[in-house]
């Protein structure tokens, strides 16, 4: 029988928010107003830490300002942005714990609460071919209108979105011996909670304390990295 591998991706795999470098990085360059944008993606970020952000709420502001550029401007932002930020994130711990999955033949995915276009090539750099991510939504033409197609990747949607791929597949999490889910982050625990093996990776203080209390294992994956 096969096991499933879950793996969250910021400050799981990576050592950083993408989503919240993301914003940084057009900051940065002067794509967006830094002051008024660089403001909003803070107070986001800081509603994340806290448990209190609305999904809906920012991804269709991160969306958004996806939809302001051209296909082409966008693909040209993240190769830059995957060189200057994520190549230097992607270290050889989280390579080493996706490997031995790999060797175990287990099903692997990364599921974030971060959207598909700034996620896909993070995936695809880190070896794992199946993404779950939220999904932006497109027009006729194929451009980008700003708006989030379905419920969100996060808390309880990734629940959700495990199990609708999962029967995409004509497969259900109770076919797996083994289900192991890799995640820092209190948000998390709707997903932790139904795997057989949580493991609290990286884990914030809030997670931490959830863990200790039902006997979690915790990994700190980038501790040699700090």
């Amino acid at each position: 029988m096969q096991n499933i591998a879950l793996f969250d991706l910021d400050h799981t795999l990576l050592p950083i928010d993408s989503d919240y470098e993301w914003g940084q990085f057009l900051c940065r360059i002067g794509a967006v107003d830094a002051d008024e944008f660089g403001r909003r993606n803070a107070e986001f970020f800081a509603q994340y830490q806290a448990g209190t952000l609305d999904p809906v709420e920012y991804l269709e502001f991160a969306l958004g300002t996806l939809a302001q550029f051209s296909g082409q401007q966008l693909n040209d932002y993240h190769t830059q942005f995957m060189q200057e930020v994520i190549n230097p994130a992607l270290l050889p711990a989280a390579f080493d714990l996706l490997k031995q999955h790999q060797e175990q033949n287990d099903l692997i995915a990364i599921i974030t609460a971060t959207n598909r276009f700034v996620t896909q090539p993070i995936a695809q750099a880190l070896g794992v071919e199946h993404l779950l991510a939220a999904e932006p939504h497109f027009d006729e033409q194929g451009n980008l209108t700003g708006k989030l197609r379905g419920v969100p990747t996060s808390g309880p949607g990734k629940v959700t979105h495990l199990h609708a791929w999962l029967a995409q597949q004509g497969k259900q999490l109770s076919d797996f011996t083994k289900s192991y889910f890799y995640s820092d982050s209190q948000n998390d625990i709707p997903l932790l909670s139904i795997v057989t093996h949580p493991i609290a990776t990286n884990p914030n203080q809030l997670l931490l304390a959830h863990a200790q209390a039902n006997g979690w294992p915790t990994l700190q994956l980038f501790a040699q990295h700090d």
